[in-house]
């Protein structure tokens, strides 16, 4: 059928650079935060820049972060120095900019995107509670030359056939995709464990 793709031609794929990775995800901010209205792009923090700044539609604020492969443990300490950084400067933004939304009471959440979480994060995550940090690994398919990201966060029910992770684990990151659906290779799948 004209205009259909096979799943075979679907193959996960390395992030592209971090540029490209950032203009990916712009436009798709509202997948990761709903209702989420950007108010700053690359914004200096704490040492460090800020991927993005936005504004819930309650208010609260919202900073999110691109971590690199490897880095995502550091990047909670990297959240949690940025948004006690962002939080006294929440009621100065208001006065500069009374029209952005923000609520200095509503707070500031920090959401985590990284192509993978080790357990070690998750666990630090879990203790700080979701209104803290927020993670969503992000997966890159290619579809010959188009590269599309799908984003999987870590409270996402795994589908029926996937057994439920032992007490004390921090639950899989599932898509409800199967080895076979993505045709990977031994060294592929090898890769991703």
């Amino acid at each position: 059928m004209p205009g259909t793709i096979a799943l075979a031609d679907v193959v996960l794929t390395a992030a592209p650079p971090r540029a490209h990775l950032v203009e990916r995800v712009r436009p798709r901010l509202g997948e990761l935060v709903s209702g989420l209205q950007l108010v700053a792009e690359g914004m200096l923090g704490v040492e460090s820049s800020i991927d993005f700044v936005g504004v819930e539609p309650s208010g609260r604020v919202v900073l999110i972060l691109l971590g690199e492969p490897g880095e995502d443990l550091a990047l909670v300490g990297r959240a949690l120095a940025q948004r006690a950084w962002v939080e006294p400067r929440v009621r100065d933004w208001i006065q500069l900019a009374p029209d952005i939304g923000a609520r200095p009471d509503a707070g500031v959440r920090v959401v985590l995107l990284c192509n993978g979480f080790a357990a070690e994060t998750g666990a630090a995550v879990e203790s700080l509670g979701s209104d803290v940090i927020s993670l969503v690994r992000y997966r890159c398919l290619r579809n010959g030359a188009d590269l599309h990201l799908v984003f999987e966060r870590p409270s996402d029910p795994p589908p029926a056939t996937v057994a439920a992770p032992a007490a004390g684990l921090p639950p899989a990151f599932r898509t409800g995709l199967t080895d076979e659906d993505l045709d990977l290779t031994a060294e592929e799948l090898s890769s991703l464990e």
